[in-house]
């Protein structure tokens, strides 16, 4: 009896070690992906497709298998064809003597052996059905409800046909009555001759109908013209998310993805804008990627349309056609704003004034960004101060300003940030 637990206990711990092992290689695999995806997807397919580097389907058949090639290959491939090896020469010669980014210093080796997993066994991943608009198919559907106005026209319509009947059954109640008391019949007028007579009897009345719908009228297009076809808070922006030249989702991107933001917009840590990424950007990674999640080719074929890149031959032979992008946060001109300054000094992340764009399809404006707003902001946020020389002197003086206060850590507005030239020219 002891023997035969011994051996339970025995095929347990074995049984829980493989368990073990098979989570650990899918979360390496899963790991790998989000690594791939950032590091290599500019210039590899998982298919045979040839982007700027080859295909990579089949490549664990193809490639050696002494050695772990492979994750060598990945490391350092400039340092395996200075070695010799056969195989690396020959891809290094097919690809026009152009040698792969090295990855050793950049990538750990456990992020590399990751890649490696991925690459030799990418987990299969199911298709959204393709719809014509942007949908994220993780996010419930919402119900749209009925439109006012059809309800307003079928209050209108109803009360029609009820004013017709009871106009009906009051001449026919006025016609007996006369015909019971031997009177006679007098001619009856139109619906459009009555009305004509009950709005000259109640003048006033129907003035002051009139003044109050047009006021209302006029309420209602002043509105419509500032909300610009979208429902937001016109006074500050808020809410607004207008609809784009192409369904450009960033919870795919930037989410599900994990693309950096300062990949796209690459000035935001150089200069006072965030810049608006060019379509060559986009065709770092689309000159493979040929298929949307929740598009298809639809919105992708307008990217290869605006680089004028044709999408069979994998050549730029069309003409260009810059894409229009519509702007969502703006500024007044007289209002100075610096991004790089915020980024990179305040260490400020892009979701505290963007909002969560990592789970936005359309991407809207979160913040109002009216002056109180900033100056609250400026009022509560500390400066990160430590480690930067430039505010050493200043660190030193606002000491000596507050000692009074005893204070270590200053605000923007006791460093000055609330003055008024501080943002408007």
């Amino acid at each position: 009896m002891i023997k035969d637990m011994s051996r339970n206990a025995l095929n347990l711990l074995l049984g829980l070690i493989l368990v073990g092992f098979v989570s650990i290689n899918h979360a390496s695999a899963a790991d790998g992906k989000a690594i791939f995806k950032q590091n290599c997807a500019v210039c590899h397919a998982l298919t045979d497709q040839k982007i700027t580097g080859p295909g990579l389907k089949g490549i664990g058949d193809r490639a050696p298998k002494e050695g772990d090639w492979l994750f060598n290959w990945i490391k350092n491939n400039e340092k395996l064809i200075k070695s010799g090896d056969a195989y690396a020469n020959k891809i290094y010669k097919e690809n026009g003597n152009t040698a792969m980014t090295v990855f050793e210093g950049v990538l750990s080796d456990d992020d590399i052996k990751a890649v490696e997993a991925y690459i030799l066994n990418p987990p299969v991943e199911q298709k959204v059905a393709v719809t014509g608009g942007n949908v994220n198919p993780n996010e419930p559907t919402e119900e749209k409800g009925v439109n006012p106005l059809y309800i307003i026209l079928a209050v209108i319509v109803i009360l029609g046909i009820l004013t017709g009947i009871l106009r009906g059954v009051r001449l026919s109640l006025q016609r007996v009555t006369r015909q019971k008391e031997g009177q006679p019949e007098v001619e009856t007028k139109s619906f459009f001759e009555e009305g004509k007579t009950w709005l000259g009897d109640h003048r006033r009345f129907v003035a002051v109908c009139l003044i109050v719908l047009s006021c209302i009228g006029m309420k209602s297009c002043w509105n419509s013209l500032f909300r610009v076809g979208v429902y937001y808070d016109w006074q500050t922006g808020k809410g607004y998310h207008p609809e784009q030249p192409i369904k450009f989702s960033h919870k795919i991107h930037a989410g599900d993805n994990a693309i950096a933001c300062q990949y796209c917009h690459n000035s935001v840590e150089k200069s006072r804008h965030a810049g608006i990424p060019t379509v060559n950007v986009c065709m770092n990674c689309h000159k493979g990627i040929k298929e949307g999640a929740t598009t298809g080719t639809k919105e992708i074929a307008k990217i290869y349309a605006a680089a004028g890149f044709n999408s069979d031959k994998l050549v730029y032979d069309g003409p260009q056609n810059p894409i229009q992008w519509i702007k969502v946060h703006n500024l007044p001109d007289h209002v100075y704003f610096n991004h790089s300054q915020h980024v990179v000094v305040g260490k400020i992340d892009c979701a505290q004034c963007h909002g969560n764009v990592k789970e936005m399809t359309t991407v809207e404006q979160k913040s109002p960004l009216t002056m109180k707003w900033c100056i609250e902001c400026h009022r509560k946020t500390e400066v990160a101060m430590a480690g930067n020389p430039y505010y050493d002197r200043l660190h030193e003086a606002l000491k000596e300003k507050y000692k009074k206060e005893h204070l270590n850590t200053f605000t923007v507005a006791q460093m000055g940030g609330i003055e008024c030239a501080k943002c408007h020219y």
